[in-house]
């Protein structure tokens, strides 16, 4: 499945990623605050795309103009996420390089796969969350319309082996209604 917004591509990934991967995901700015340490080579990008990015909804965030991975985005399904066990329900998870914060294309990216899982995949609920601190995520998710439902202390990082406070968010197929 490809995906088309106005200015990117959604495409599930390929191993000729890992180069653009590892460019993006070694950077400790976009990593650690999302809960996962930066990459410390090709080959582990590559096997980060091989294991964590072959889920049936993962799709690389490309510009239109070259096609090249600079972000991941994914509707994690039941059995891949611990947010709900329900098959009519799921997770949104993302990322975007450094360079391209600040641009509103994460928002885009996520506009477009919440459209696919409430009209094509038929998820009733899509859950989202977010680390304390990571403020560009809750203004990503608060863009597309989430609603805060709690909070949970001592959360495991187990990539990072430490404790957070992770706040979750629900958007409902009732409550879509694009982005602001």
């Amino acid at each position: 499945m490809i995906l088309h917004t106005e200015r990117l591509i959604l495409r599930p990934w390929a191993d000729s990623d890992a180069e653009s991967l590892y460019q993006y995901a070694k950077d400790p700015d976009v990593g650690l605050i999302a809960g996962w340490p930066p990459h410390q080579n090709v080959e582990e990008s590559r096997y980060v795309i091989k294991n964590y990015f072959s889920g049936a909804e993962a799709y690389a965030v490309c510009l239109k103009s070259d096609n090249k991975a600079i972000g991941a985005i994914e509707l994690k399904l039941n059995g891949h996420t611990d947010m709900t066990d329900r098959d009519d329900e799921c997770e949104l998870g993302y990322w975007i390089g450094k360079p391209f914060w600040g641009q509103g294309l994460i928002p885009e990216a996520a506009e477009e796969l919440l459209r696919r899982g409430f009209e094509e995949i038929g998820m009733k609920k899509v859950w989202c969350g977010y680390y304390e601190g990571n403020e560009k995520s809750r203004r990503v998710q608060e863009k597309c319309g989430f609603q805060y439902q709690r909070t949970n202390e001592n959360v495991d990082v187990s990539l990072l082996h430490e404790k957070r406070t992770e706040h979750v968010n629900l958007l409902t197929r009732e409550s879509w209604g694009g982005i602001e």
